[in-house]
């Protein structure tokens, strides 16, 4: 068992490791850094260089923070994890942790966890994307919803976005959240339709609580 810092900065979500800034990012299938290698809880996993046109350098230029890298869902997906952004702080194992909080189920598509949301009293498959500064909803119903302004984003493959964004209140389990959604363009929204899924929920729901995340055992406790 590892504790590390774990730094919400910018939107964007973040661990400290040998003095390293790396993106914790659930919703992205494979890592990658400036570096070849990273140790976590005493295992070493080897890196490449860089994820469909994301680099460390684009990764940093992107969100504004100097990181060293990306942590995705293949190294994620070995332990288990505590996430307590309020305090700072990430516990990551290779033993089984607990949380005392509500437990949502997940499922997974190409290792990347989904979970399920209620909006407007009906349920959605959701990619759970710590690397996701906002929220995404992309049915026609978030124009329903109070406007939020205009963000820009990236994700891997698509580079730079922008998106209009709405507050939308989203129950998870017996949790509910007032989140920022945007909508992904075109070839990235098709391809969550190819998951059966209808969005994304992202990082903002870990600002407040301590979150665990146990993807081994394909939960989520808030």
């Amino acid at each position: 068992m590892t504790t590390l810092p774990i730094i919400f900065r910018d939107g964007h979500l973040f661990v400290e490791s040998d003095g390293w800034l790396w993106l914790f990012d659930t919703g992205a299938p494979a890592s990658f850094g400036e570096s070849n290698k990273i140790t976590l809880d005493a295992q070493c996993f080897r890196l490449s260089n860089g994820y469909m046109g994301l680099s460390a350098s684009t990764l940093s230029q992107f969100t504004g923070v100097e990181c060293r890298g990306l942590i995705g869902a293949d190294i994620l997906g070995k332990f288990d994890h505590l996430l307590d952004v309020p305090s700072g702080t990430v516990t990551i194992s290779t033993g089984d942790l607990e949380h005392t909080g509500k437990t949502l189920p997940l499922s997974e598509f190409m290792g990347i966890p989904i979970l399920t949301a209620r909006i407007a009293s009906s349920d959605y498959r959701m990619f759970f994307d710590t690397g996701a500064q906002i929220s995404y909803f992309q049915e026609d119903t978030i124009t329903d919803f109070p406007s939020a302004g205009t963000i820009t984003d990236f994700y891997p493959g698509i580079g730079q976005f922008q998106t209009d964004t709405h507050q939308l209140q989203v129950g998870l389990g017996d949790c509910a959240f007032t989140l920022r959604c945007g909508t992904l363009p075109g070839l990235l929204g098709a391809t969550l339709m190819m998951a059966g899924t209808s969005g994304i929920i992202g990082n903002q729901i870990m600002e407040n609580r301590v979150i665990g995340y146990f993807p081994r055992r394909n939960v989520l406790c808030l």
